[in-house]
């Protein structure tokens, strides 16, 4: 049973959300042979105070 966490910035729709797992499940079925129930997808939004990147807060950026 494949599981993702997946770390992106807050703010986006739940539609978006929606579209962006149905295309990971997708893929993951075609690419693993594996039944769309048995793929977990973990979302978890961080915000951009809590996201460093080159030791710069991506809030600052």
């Amino acid at each position: 049973m494949p599981t993702f966490h997946i770390e992106l910035f807050e703010g986006r729709t739940v539609e978006q959300k929606r579209q962006f797992v149905e295309a990971i499940t997708k893929a993951t079925c075609e690419s693993l042979n594996v039944e769309p129930n048995s793929v977990d997808i973990i979302l978890i939004d961080v915000k951009r105070e809590n996201w460093a990147t080159g030791g710069k807060l991506w809030s600052e950026a």
